[in-house]
C-alpha cells in the first residue's frame, strides 16, 4: 500500500472537487487543484445567537473560510437557523458546519440551516460503554444495517438540500463494536469511517470529506496514510478530500509544535485538503497558525529536485523505530540502541546554557555538534561508512529539503546494509536574518517531527531557533509531544466548543499552576464527555465536564470521582494525583534536584 506517490518528493494527493455551499456566492471548493482551506470552530453555546455570530465573525475577519458550531441537540441545530440568517445578514458568506454528536436527529435539523454536517461514526449511533463483546459476522453485518438504517436518512437528506458531509472519526470516541473487531487502532479509525463513506456512496453521494483525528501525533500521521492508502485500494474514485487536524493539542508552544508535528508532516507528502490548529486559546489564534503553518510547507516540501528512488527504510503505517547500535555522545551519555533520543546543541548554545543548568535538571544539552565524531554525506551518492558504530548525518548546504535528505540517508544506509545512528538537523542551510521565533518553532517541529514519526533518528540538533536556551527547550517539546521522552507535565486539552461546561482556558491554567511541576505524568482535560474517555485512554488523569459546574475525574479512561463541585475539583484532582503515588511537592522536588 502506499499512501504517497514518493516519501522524497512532493506531488500533492489529486482529490475530487467538493462544493461547499455557493462558490459564487462565499462558498469554497475543497480538492482538487484548490489551495488548502482552513477553518475553525466557535466557542460560545450555540443558543447564544449574539454570541455565535460574532465569534464567527471575529474568525472570518483573520481569514477563517470555514466556521464549525457544535450542535449537541435538536435545540441547538434549530437556533443554527437564526445564526446564518444573521450572518448573511451581515453579508458574511462563510460556510458554515453543524458539529453533531450522539444525536441523529440533531443532524437531520442541522442540514436544513448549514452547508456542512459533521458526524462521528464512533458515536453517531454507537453509544460508548467500554463493553467487551465478540461479535459473529452475522452479528456484526446485522449492527451495519442498523447503522445503514440510522445514517441514510441524513445521506439522502443532505443529497437532495446539496449539503457536504464530513465524516470525522475521532481516536477518543471509538465505538465499542469497532474496538472489539479492530482494537484502539488507525486501522479501526479508518474502517469505521468507511463504512459510513459506504453507506453514503450506496446513495450515489460524493460530497464529503474525511478527518482521521488523534491528540497524539504519531497516531494521526499513521490513521491518515493508512486511510488514503486503504481509499486507493478501493479504487480510482475514492479520491475523497480529507481534512487534518490534531485533536486536544492544548495551548501555547506545546499545542503549536503537536499540531505542526502532525498537520505539518502529512502536509509535505502532498495530503490535506484544509486544516484546523485547535488550540485551548481564543479560537482566532488558530488561524495565524494555519496560515504560518501554511507558508513553511513550500520550504519544507521537495518540490523541484528529483531523487534517486529507494526502497523506504520504514512502515509508513506502523510506528517503529530504526534500529542501530550505541554511540557515546559525550561522557556518560549514549544515542542510540535503547537509548531514549537525545538534544545535541552547538557549542555557541553550550556556552550560551551550560552556565546556568543545576544539577540534576531534566533539560539540558546532551552532546556538542562541534566535538561529536559525526561523518556527514551527501545522501544522493554513494558513500561508505567505517562501522555501525559511526555517528552519521546530512552535511550542510545540500539542495535538499532536510525532510527528504534524511529519509534519503536513511534508505541509503539501508541499502548499504549499514544501521548507523542519525543525528536529525531542523535545518540544513540558513539565511542571513535569523528566523522569527514562531517560525522557527513551526519549521523545526515539522522536520523533527515528520522524521520521528518515521521512526528515523536518535538525535536532534536544532539551529533555526536563533536563541540558545529556546532552541533547547524547544528540542525537549518536541521530543514530548513525538511520545519520544516524558521531562515535564503533559496536558491533553481539548479546544473549547458550545459543548464545553468550564471555561477551559482558566481551568487548564488552574491546573497547570499545581501540577506542572510532576514530571512525567500526563492530565486530560477535556471540556465534555464527546472524546473525554477515549482520549484519556493513554493519560494518568482527566479532569472532564460532566454537568453545568460538575466535574468528573478519571483515572486512565476509569471515572471514579463523579460531580465534584468546579470549585472543589482541582484540589480533588490533586488529590487524587497523591493517592495514587505520582504526587511530588514542588519545593521538595527542586531540592532533589539541586542535591543530585
Amino acid at each position: 500500500m502506499n499512501y504517497c506517490e514518493s516519501p522524497y518528493f512532493y506531488r500533492q494527493r489529486r482529490t475530487r472537487e467538493i462544493t461547499i455551499g455557493d462558490p459564487q456566492n462565499g462558498g469554497v471548493i475543497i480538492g482538487g487543484d484548490n489551495p488548502v482551506v482552513v477553518q475553525s470552530m466557535i466557542t460560545c453555546d450555540t443558543m447564544d445567537t449574539d454570541e455565535s455570530v460574532q465569534q464567527s465573525l471575529d474568525l472570518v475577519k483573520v481569514g477563517c473560510q470555514i466556521v464549525r458550531v457544535t450542535a449537541p441537540t435538536v435545540r441547538h441545530s434549530a437556533n443554527l437557523k437564526n445564526i446564518v440568517e444573521r450572518l448573511r445578514s451581515h453579508g458574511c458568506r462563510v460556510p458554515i458546519v453543524a458539529d453533531i454528536h450522539f444525536k441523529p436527529d440533531a443532524a437531520m435539523e442541522a442540514a436544513n440551516w448549514v452547508e456542512v454536517v459533521r458526524v462521528n461514526p464512533g458515536n453517531y449511533v454507537d453509544k460508548k460503554k467500554f463493553d467487551i463483546r465478540e461479535y459473529t459476522d452475522t452479528q456484526y453485518e446485522e449492527e451495519l444495517q442498523r447503522i445503514d438504517d440510522q445514517f441514510s436518512p441524513l445521506v439522502i437528506k443532505l443529497k437532495e438540500l446539496n449539503r457536504t458531509l464530513r465524516i470525522g472519526t475521532n481516536h477518543g470516541s471509538l465505538s465499542d463494536r469497532i474496538m472489539n473487531r479492530y482494537g484502539d487502532t488507525p486501522l479501526g479509525m479508518v474502517e469505521s469511517a468507511l463504512e459510513f463513506a459506504r453507506i453514503a456512496r450506496k446513495h450515489d453521494f460524493h460530497n464529503f470529506k474525511f478527518s482521521m483525528k488523534s491528540s497524539n501525533p504519531k497516531v494521526m500521521i499513521e490513521c491518515y496514510r493508512l486511510l488514503v492508502a486503504r481509499l486507493e485500494q478501493e479504487g480510482p474514485d475514492w479520491n475523497y478530500p480529507i481534512h487534518l487536524g490534531v485533536t486536544e493539542a492544548g495551548e501555547g508552544e506545546d499545542g503549536r509544535i503537536k499540531s505542526a508535528i502532525g498537520i505539518g508532516s502529512l502536509l509535505c507528502d502532498g495530503l490535506g485538503d484544509t486544516i484546523r490548529v485547535s488550540l485551548t486559546e481564543d479560537s482566532p489564534r488558530e488561524i495565524e497558525v494555519c496560515h504560518d503553518l501554511l507558508a513553511q510547507i513550500p520550504v519544507l516540501s521537495n518540490r523541484s529536485i528529483e531523487v534517486e528512488p529507494m526502497e523506504s527504510s520504514y512502515d509508513p503505517f506502523e510506528y517503529e523505530r530504526r534500529e542501530t547500535p550505541e554511540v557515546e555522545l559525550m561522557e556518560g551519555v549514549s544515542c542510540g540502541g535503547e537509548q531514549t533520543i537525545r538534544v545535541v546543541v552547538t557549542q555557541a548554545t553550550w556556552d550560551k546554557v551550560a552556565p546556568q543548568i543545576k544539577p540534576g535538571a531534566d533539560v539540558r544539552p546532551e552532546g556538542i555538534y562541534e566535538d561529536l565524531n559525526v561523518q556527514e554525506v551527501d545522501p544522493r551518492t554513494d558513500f561508505e561508512v567505517s562501522c555501525d558504530t559511526q555517528l552519521i548525518s546530512v552535511k550542510d548546504g545540500i539542495e535538499l529539503p532536510a525532510i527528504t535528505a534524511f529519509r534519503l540517508l536513511a534508505a541509503r544506509l539501508k541499502r548499504i546494509g549499514r544501521g548507523n545512528p542519525i543525528l536529525l538537523k531542523d535545518c540544513l542551510s540558513f539565511g542571513e536574518t535569523p528566523l522569527e521565533p514562531k517560525i522557527a518553532l513551526l519549521r523545526a517541529s515539522v522536520v523533527l517531527g515528520a522524521l520521528i514519526a518515521d521512526g528515523i533518528g536518535d538525535a536532534i540538533l536544532i539551529r533555526g531557533e536563533a536563541g540558545g536556551g529556546q532552541s533547547l527547550r524547544l528540542a525537549y517539546n518536541i521530543l514530548q509531544a513525538a511520545g519520544c521522552r516524558s521531562f515535564k507535565t503533559d496536558y491533553v486539552a481539548c479546544p473549547s466548543c458550545g459543548r464545553t461546561l468550564f471555561n477551559l482556558q482558566t481551568v487548564t491554567a488552574r491546573i497547570k499552576a499545581r501540577t506542572e511541576h510532576l514530571k512525567g505524568v500526563k492530565i486530560a482535560i477535556m471540556g465534555c464527555i464527546v472524546n473525554g474517555p477515549g482520549e484519556m485512554a493513554d493519560a494518568d488523569f482527566g479532569y472532564v465536564g460532566g454537568a453545568p459546574g460538575k466535574i468528573n475525574l478519571y483515572v486512565g479512561k476509569k471515572p471514579v470521582k463523579f460531580n465534584i463541585p468546579e470549585t472543589e475539583a482541582v484540589e480533588q484532582l490533586v488529590e487524587l494525583i497523591r493517592e495514587h503515588d505520582k504526587w511530588v511537592e514542588p519545593e521538595a522536588e527542586m531540592a532533589e534536584a539541586s542535591a543530585q
